[in-house]
């Protein structure tokens, strides 16, 4: 399925992941959104160019529940059952671990109940799947979650029309991950307020009507935003705004 981007010169198709890594590779599209962990399995040294923040997930090594793993020693030997054959080849020779590696599509996760495997490596978010399955995630391979990839074949007006796509994705990412904020601070609070502070190079500062007084406005990572916010609270800070963001371009 194609379809035109609105506001910006790109076509844009729809195709299934398995896909994507090919249609890159040959030159049939420029750049793509995939899974990392699909980046990584095609082995085809796709570039990434940008992470996207969504789809997280983990690529994980699972035992029965009451299996205990102390270290990797305990993949020697293995039936490992998984459809990421090539990562997980990549990781056992670079463990130095001798094992059966299984070729499965689909539900990965029965392997071990129906005796086709001793372990599973699939991907991983909540880990319901697993729990499901009488199962638990013993080891992270890979972290994953959605990237821009671009091909090998890059012409300058493509790269001009990539770089500005990746301004503006970045700049909704930027402000998805932050909050803008306003408050009322001492005038001999600023410099330790300000050291609080750090998304942005300094914080704008701009003189109160009450004197002594002075309004700070900034931006807070909002993975950080309530231990910024109490630190804040104890340096003197008084009525604190907090407004989202719609875009920050830097």
């Amino acid at each position: 399925m194609k379809v035109a981007a609105r506001n910006f010169p790109l076509e844009v198709y729809y195709l299934r992941n398995s896909d994507i890594p090919a249609y890159v590779r040959d030159g049939v599209v420029d750049i793509a959104i995939i899974g990392d962990n699909l980046r990584v399995e095609d082995g085809s040294q796709l570039e990434s160019v940008l992470s996207l923040g969504f789809s997280k997930c983990r690529v994980s090594l699972a035992v029965p529940e009451n299996q205990e793993v102390n270290d990797l020693q305990y993949f020697n030997g293995k039936r490992i059952a998984t459809s990421y054959t090539n990562t997980l080849s990549d990781f056992l020779n670079a463990e130095g671990i001798q094992a059966e590696i299984h070729a499965i599509t689909g539900s990965v996760e029965i392997a071990s109940n129906i005796g086709l495997a001793d372990v599973i490596m699939d991907i991983v978010s909540s880990g319901n799947t697993l729990f499901k399955n009488g199962l638990k995630e013993v080891y992270t391979v890979i972290k994953s979650e959605a990237v821009l990839v671009k091909g090998a074949d890059f012409n300058q007006e493509t790269q001009e029309l990539l770089d500005r796509l990746i301004l503006r994705l970045s700049a909704v990412l930027n402000a998805r991950n932050s909050r803008y904020v306003l408050m009322n601070v001492p005038n001999d609070r600023i410099e330790r307020v300000s050291k609080l502070l750090p998304v942005l190079k300094s914080p704008t500062v701009l003189p109160l009507k009450e004197e002594g007084w002075s309004s700070l406005h900034t931006v807070i990572d909002k993975e950080d935003f309530w231990t910024v916010i109490d630190a804040l609270k104890k340096e003197g800070a008084e009525d604190i705004l907090v407004a989202p963001i719609e875009k920050i371009v830097r």
